[in-house]
């Protein structure tokens, strides 16, 4: 039987390539979205075009109600999920004087309670099987911190916390839960910037260009694999070498 890999903000550009990866390695996929409906229309044609196993679930992690609804809508149809990619985010570039409190509830309802909810929902199955593999996407500035996105990094360090903190709690059972913070990757996050802004960015990188969101998703099928076994309460920092 398949295993089931659960990928939120899967209509996104990491969220889309870790979903197919994912898919391509065996599992049959749980594919959570909430507005992108271009971006989720696309990455079903990429699944059916690789025959995989999968369904489509329009839901705000933020809503822990309607997230239990989908892990338990999933464990009906493919038995349980196995592996968790906790990738729904929202970004924001703002002074932080200027930043309001709706805006503040917004971003840390989606960035961090959007991870602590689904975590919750995946646990239980996890721990009851001795086995499962939680995976959260967070970012390099909520490893050092970025000028003017201060809420951003603050939700994308909490999520970073959650991790190592999760992933002790969870060794005895055997549960694996790592964290990865990608650098500046091509996806419609990065969308605001200029061509020129880009273009000095990736003058910073030693690599000398933005990441792709497949390789991104390399990261993840290591994570989701039993290559990563005794791997946990790890950030994996995949920028090109700029920090």
């Amino acid at each position: 039987m398949k295993k089931c890999a659960l990928i939120t903000g899967a209509s996104g550009g990491i969220g889309s390539a870790a979903a197919l990866r994912l898919a391509a390695d065996g599992y049959s996929i749980a594919a959570c979205w909430h507005s992108d409906e271009e971006g989720i229309s696309a990455l079903a044609k990429k699944l059916d075009g690789i025959s995989a196993e999968y369904r489509l679930y329009k839901v705000d992690v933020s809503d822990y109600e309607k997230i239990k609804e989908v892990f338990a809508d999933a464990a009906e149809n493919f038995g349980g999920v196995s592996v968790l990619v906790n990738n729904a985010g929202m970004a924001q570039q703002k002074l932080f004087t200027d930043i309001t409190q709706q805006e503040f509830d917004l971003i840390t309802a989606v960035n961090f309670k959007g991870v602590f909810n689904c975590c919750q929902c995946a646990v239980p199955f996890m721990v009851n099987r001795k086995e499962g593999k939680i995976i959260n996407i967070s970012s390099m500035w909520g490893v050092y911190g970025a000028s003017c996105e201060t809420v951003y990094s603050a939700t994308k360090a909490a999520v970073i916390g959650l991790t190592k903190s999760l992933a002790r709690e969870l060794a005895p059972s055997n549960v694996q839960v790592n964290c990865i913070a990608p650098g500046a990757i091509n996806t419609k996050m990065n969308n605001s910037l200029s061509a020129e802004d880009k273009a000095a960015f990736a003058a910073e990188i030693p690599m000398g260009r933005f990441g792709t969101p497949e390789e991104i998703a390399g990261v993840v099928s290591f994570l989701a694999s039993k290559d990563s076994d005794y791997v946990t309460a790890q950030v994996i920092t995949a920028d090109g070498g700029l920090t």
